[in-house]
């Protein structure tokens, strides 16, 4: 599968990223560079990462996760796809991840 990773327009402070195929150390970039922008955008409150097409990731986006749960803005929109539970639950860091069902539920968190 292609990877793809779409920033949508900002709604009430809200960045919505939306991400699809496979995330590991050589395909991480475009999704960190995305997220790194919402991070240091003052007028984001919310960051919220569209997981649902995620088929392949391994311990590199499960770091940038857990890098963006620091900034305590981080909401994932799921569910989350299976494989991605699989990393999850190698360190039982799901349970640390707030997991909405849609863009709308996120934004008004």
């Amino acid at each position: 599968m292609e990877q793809r990773v779409q920033v949508l327009p900002d709604e009430g402070r809200v960045r919505v990223i939306v991400c699809a195929g496979e995330f590991d150390q050589e395909s991480i970039v475009p999704l960190a560079e995305a997220a790194e922008a919402a991070v240091g955008d003052p007028g984001v409150r919310c960051i919220a990462l569209d997981v649902t097409g995620v088929e392949f990731a391994d311990s590199t986006l499960l770091n940038l996760l857990l890098r963006l749960r620091r900034t305590g803005r981080l909401v994932l929109i799921g569910p989350t796809p299976h494989r991605l539970n699989r990393i999850f639950g190698l360190p039982q860091a799901g349970d640390l991840f707030q997991v909405v069902d849609s863009v709308d539920a996120a934004r008004q968190l």
